[in-house]
């Protein structure tokens, strides 16, 4: 540990934490990282869809359609809501049904991981991937979204802003969010 590293104690979590927003908000990143310091287990939902269907989002995506993966996602973050906790990466879409959002704001912390479109497109590498994306330029896309998204992902127990942050100042500014509000149990529940 370097000089300028701070200690900073890990909170007793008595529920999941789940972080949402656009892709490339860091969710799996940060999430990765998060679990290690917490000393728990990091879940991808997007991963776990991909194991459970033996394909790609994106696959699921043309062969299937949205609603149906939807309909699975929400079976599979309900079901991880209701084991020991970990932190759970959710697809950027996940958060935007009513049922699924319901189900999160119930049982776990959920944590808006939040960044302007332009921060966004400049994290995401392969566009290809990923289905909304696809052959279409990824700022308008994520300015789209960001424009129905963001009122939504507004209802998360936590904002946490890491726009023009390095993914080392993000992960420690989430860390320190979550230790804070979890130490302290805020009532109101909004921090940025």
């Amino acid at each position: 540990m370097t000089q300028s590293q701070e200690i900073i104690p890990t909170p007793s979590l008595k529920r999941p934490i789940v972080l949402v927003g656009l892709m490339g908000a860091g969710k799996s990143k940060i999430g990765r990282q998060i679990s290690i310091d917490f000393d728990i287990e990091f879940i991808d939902t997007d991963t776990e869809i991909e194991n459970i269907a033996g394909m790609s989002i994106a696959a699921i995506f043309d062969l299937y359609g949205e609603e149906k993966f939807r309909e699975i996602e929400a079976r599979e973050i309900s079901k991880l809501l209701k084991g020991k906790p970990a932190v759970i990466s959710t697809g950027g879409g996940a958060y935007m049904q009513e049922k699924t959002r319901a189900i999160i704001n119930q049982s776990g912390l959920s944590i808006w991981l939040k960044a302007n479109p332009e921060t966004l497109a400049e994290r995401i590498s392969n566009t290809d991937s990923r289905p909304l994306l696809r052959g279409k330029d990824p700022v308008k896309v994520l300015q789209q979204l960001a424009k129905e998204r963001y009122p939504l992902y507004q209802e998360a127990e936590l904002v946490i802003d890491t726009d023009g942050l390095s993914l080392a100042k993000a992960i420690e500014k989430v860390k320190k969010t979550i230790t804070s509000y979890i130490t302290t149990s805020s009532p109101n529940g909004k921090t940025t």
